[in-house]
């Protein structure tokens, strides 16, 4: 790792995060949303608002997977993000998340419920430091990794992003 990446890590304490990268969460609202005031496919409270810093290499990736709420991508630093996106419909876009706006980036992007979603970093040897605000909040039972497979057969146009963003 290049020391500006050693730095983060160490200053933020940030740990290896399931899908690739690192994070840590900043913010978890002390108030909660209860199981009956949610949609039915919550399986319990859920507090109001979540964030986590989020840092991602060029030699790492964060694989497909997807929640059941919607996601606030922040940029903080680094190099641009391309966050990969194959919505409810099908349909696949590369966003990419930056401060270079003749290059079609955006400081902030929001990723819908449901979708599945991956992220890189294409700038070789380089890192993306951003972060991801989730509400109602997020929690571990919300979350499905996708599997290559299964992903692939769903979505057979997008097969050689699902192959590449994907571990299994």
């Amino acid at each position: 790792m290049n020391s500006e990446i050693n730095k983060l890590v160490s200053n933020l304490n940030l740990l290896p995060h399931p899908e690739g990268g690192f994070y840590k969460e900043v913010y978890r609202s002390a108030t909660v949303i209860t199981k009956e005031a949610l949609p039915a496919n919550f399986s319990g409270d859920r507090s109001y608002c979540t964030s986590i810093y989020f840092l991602l290499t060029s030699e790492n990736f964060s694989a497909f997977h997807r929640i059941k709420q919607d996601e606030i991508w922040h940029f903080y630093g680094g190099s641009s993000l391309s966050v990969h996106v194959i919505d409810t419909e099908g349909n696949y876009t590369e966003h990419k998340v930056g401060m270079n706006f003749n290059n079609g980036e955006q400081p902030q992007l929001v990723v819908p419920a449901g979708c599945w979603f991956a992220s890189s970093v294409p700038q070789k040897d380089s890192y993306a430091f951003v972060g991801c605000t989730v509400a109602p909040g997020f929690d571990f039972d919300d979350f499905e990794l996708a599997n290559r497979t299964a992903l692939k057969d769903e979505y057979p146009l997008h097969s050689d992003v699902i192959h590449r963003l994907t571990r299994e």
